[in-house]
């Protein structure tokens, strides 16, 4: 069976945000084919803002904007999507297991997983992917589901977790996540191996790693990506993203959906906006070197609380490495006294344009919302590169049970 003849996989994702996870498995093209095989059907998302900006990009497919639900799962009917579903994907919320947080036990959103074991009881997919907080593993949620696969709701399924790290699959960020594969019993009985679907194997490889040798050559593996792949080098800036924003705010536009307006739709390239910083602020920004942090500020500009507290996070009020991946992006990326999110060497945050692009979201991908909103959008997105790989290695391993 060659590539561009499998049957289209159809996908719904739940807690889809803006739809990072959505992206990654649409951009991924089989060898030989001219399209990717993943069709999305559907998708579930509270926020409405992050819903207008999944409709934006992904509603057409769906079959029309009454396919992206814009409200709490729990009110949400999976009869709706009208069709045989293969995949479900989907990040329940992770605010009471991380480390952020308060990581409260009893936080109902810790619950809305069981909404997904809902969804995937009514529509029985093939395979579906969970994706949340490294800490997950650790929690009792964890715990509760792995119990509804003895005889409970999955009882159909076999579960393999992992903690997989974006940067060991070409992302140029370091973020860290758990993901959950569950593969239904009559799926891993067709396959050829007899097995239940494993994770994706890394292509890319710490350098550090590999005690100085040739990556590529000793290891089969290329180097991670560094942060200049986005922003380029000082003298030698990526065109595409200049050291200078033009503007504070964005663009003028308004779009409506679910009975609401919202700013919009920008393009990913709209994005690159800055921030008014007081001269206080510009002053701390111009004494931190390449690489710094706080501790280089001087004591005359510095905070009490920096002051006093020299053994906390050298991150904050840190600049992002040129040879290495970047931290994590959080929803508050645009704040460098939230961590190392000074631009590599201009006196400025980084801009949501760099992050959405280290999040790997493609330049012309649409976005709706307040720039509160479509930060906390791009903080929140699966990255990419991550989903791009998972959703690989979903179709290689559909296409070897169609083989058998």
């Amino acid at each position: 069976m060659s590539a561009a003849s499998i049957d289209p996989i159809n996908i719904v994702d739940l807690f889809a945000g803006c739809g990072g996870f959505t992206q990654g498995f649409h951009e991924f093209v089989p060898d030989g084919a001219s399209e990717s095989p993943f069709r999305t059907v559907g998708a579930v998302e509270w926020d409405k803002a992050a819903a207008a900006t999944y409709a934006q990009n992904f509603a057409k497919e769906a079959g029309g904007i009454e396919k992206i639900f814009a409200g709490n799962i729990k009110d949400w009917n999976p009869g709706d999507v009208n069709a045989d579903v293969q995949v479900i994907l989907g990040g329940p919320p992770c605010q009471g297991f991380s480390g952020l947080g308060k990581e409260n036990p009893e936080d109902p959103r810790n619950k809305l997983w069981q909404e997904y074991v809902r969804v995937v009881e009514k529509l029985s997919p093939e395979i579906f992917v969970i994706e949340n907080v490294d800490r997950f593993f650790k929690s009792v949620e964890y715990a509760a589901l792995l119990k509804a696969l003895d005889g409970g709701p999955l009882a159909e399924y076999e579960i393999s977790g992992g903690h997989l790290v974006a940067a060991d699959y070409g992302s140029p960020q370091t973020r860290k996540r758990t993901i959950v594969i569950a593969t239904h019993k009559d799926i891993i009985k067709a396959h050829p191996t007899r097995r239940p679907m494993a994770h994706p194997t890394p292509t890319h490889i710490e350098p550090a790693d590999t005690d100085g040798t040739l990556w590529e050559e000793e290891t089969g593996l290329l180097p991670w990506n560094p942060a200049s792949e986005v922003f380029g080098r000082p003298g030698n800036p990526n065109p595409l993203v200049p050291e200078e924003t033009p503007s504070t705010e964005l663009p003028m536009g308004k779009v409506e959906f679910s009975g609401k307006m919202f700013p919009g739709a920008f393009r990913t390239d709209q994005l690159h906006i800055g921030r008014n910083p007081t001269d206080l602020s510009l002053e701390r920004y111009e004494s931190i070197p390449p690489g710094g942090n706080r501790w280089d500020i001087p004591d005359r500009i510095s905070t009490k609380s920096w002051l006093n507290h020299r053994n906390g996070s050298g991150d904050v009020m840190g600049r992002m490495h040129l040879d290495r991946p970047s931290v994590t992006i959080r929803t508050e990326f645009y704040k460098p006294e939230k961590g190392r999110y000074l631009h590599p060497w201009a006196h400025r945050p980084i801009t949501h344009l760099e992050a959405a692009l280290i999040q790997g979201f493609p330049r012309d991908f649409l976005w709706c919302g307040s720039k509160t909103q479509i930060a906390r959008q791009i903080g929140n997105a699966v990255p990419v590169d991550l989903s791009r790989a998972i959703a690989k290695q979903v179709y290689e391993y559909l296409r070897e049970v169609k083989r058998s």
